[in-house]
């Protein structure tokens, strides 16, 4: 028989050999998620016997990992901004550089007794449910991918969150919003150039492509959002977006050829400029 701490060294060292990033971590979650032992746990009941029929399951997590599956996707689940949100193939992994636009836009939001909110490209509604959570707003959220849509619904239903879900192109609904409907647009749109995906991360190439390519130069969706969104905002209100590493000062010069005022961005525990938001004026 096996004892819990015996179980964590076996799955960590199987991590660690196969190269797996924080492979600590990657066998704490794992055997909370088959086995629901907490890190306290593993502190204080290490030398408690194990459940030993349910070692199958976890070996089949394990090595899924070790082949290159997101922990997130594995385990089903993952928080953002500390409310969960149900993940899976098919659907962008909430991540903490993401917090940085939403801290921007919570800040802005704070001006508003009850704002409304456009949340383009929403994925697994994260950005759209934080927000939504943090503040009075009223809140909409477009996402076109049919495998991503179901996370999106089941995550404002899990959260109880004010947010309509629209399944729509924002290439193509721009027309189903009337002019000067929101305070605040914002969106965390594919920004990876497209030649650019076979050479990222193997998780992050389980990742859905249609979340991560931003076309030919990475910048698609923001000259497109830019253009056609501007005209959606009320006198005063904001557009913010997640932006990759670089892209900042191409985005900026779009934001200023729509005559966005207030120009700025916020920077991610990295270093990197990872948000770009304007206001308008009129």
């Amino acid at each position: 028989m096996m004892t819990l701490k015996e179980l964590q060294i076996t799955i960590n060292n199987k991590l660690e050999k196969a190269g797996v990033d924080s492979p600590a971590f990657n066998s704490l979650c794992l055997i909370e998620h088959i086995y629901g032992y907490t890190q306290t746990d593993l502190i204080t009941d290490s030398h408690k016997l194990i459940d030993e029929s349910k070692l199958e399951s976890l070996e089949n997590l394990v090595s899924r990992r070790i082949n290159g599956e997101p922990l997130q996707y594995l385990i089903g689940q993952w928080e953002f901004y500390g409310y969960p949100l149900k993940v899976g193939k098919g659907v962008l992994i909430p991540r903490d550089d993401t917090e940085v636009v939403l801290n921007d836009c919570l800040s802005f939001l704070k001006n508003f007794d009850n704002p409304t909110v456009l949340d383009l490209c929403s994925g697994s509604g994260a950005i759209a449910i934080a927000i939504s959570k943090e503040s009075n707003a009223t809140v909409a959220a477009v996402e076109k991918s049919e495998s991503a849509l179901p996370y999106l619904i089941e995550n404002v239903k899990l959260n109880n969150a004010n947010v309509k879900v629209i399944n729509d192109d924002i290439f193509t609904c721009m027309d189903m919003f009337k002019d000067k409907s929101f305070d605040l647009i914002v969106s965390n749109p594919p920004y990876i150039k497209s030649d650019d995906i076979k050479d990222l991360q193997i998780e992050v190439r389980q990742e859905p492509t249609m979340a991560l390519d931003g076309g030919k130069d990475g910048y698609t969706f923001y000259r497109h959002i830019i253009k056609h969104y501007k005209s959606k905002l009320k006198a005063g209100g904001m557009l913010a977006f997640e932006i990759g590493e670089g892209q900042y000062r191409y985005i900026e010069n779009l934001l200023k050829q729509e005559k966005f005022e207030n120009i700025g961005g916020s920077y991610d525990l990295g270093n990197i400029q990872r948000t770009i938001y304007g206001t308008v004026t009129e």
